[in-house]
């Protein structure tokens, strides 16, 4: 009933730039920390950048000074501004965020269906 749809990925050389976005819609209530996730082939899901409801930004320290976490909040949105980008950044990139839905007493966690991103000459 409350879905993630990520959207911006693609193909960009290293060096290059990229903006994630990532829109929630259904039955919401209030959405709490958004976030970032990758995961490439044979690793392990990781944390790149999450916001909370005040703003607040933590990012990994593989990406800090690269990447750019914001959010809006009237569109039920999370992006990702991706700069500088390594061909280690290359990977499938979620959505994640925490959410009190209608008709529900505790907060789901929801993530979206991923975006690839590949940084390659």
């Amino acid at each position: 009933q409350v879905h993630l749809v990520e959207s911006g990925g693609g193909l960009v050389q290293p060096g290059g730039s990229l903006r994630l976005s990532c829109a929630a819609s259904g039955s919401i209530l209030r959405i709490n920390t958004m976030g970032w996730y990758r995961q490439a082939p044979g690793k392990q899901r990781e944390l790149v950048a999450s916001i909370t409801t005040g703003s607040r930004e933590k990012y990994a320290d593989s990406v800090k000074g690269r990447f750019t976490i914001s959010r809006d909040n009237d569109k039920n949105t999370v992006y990702l501004q991706m700069d500088s980008l390594k061909p280690e950044d290359t990977a499938v990139y979620y959505c994640h965020a925490g959410i009190w839905r209608l008709g529900n007493s505790r907060e789901f966690e929801d993530w979206g269906q991923g975006t690839q991103v590949t940084v390659s000459s």
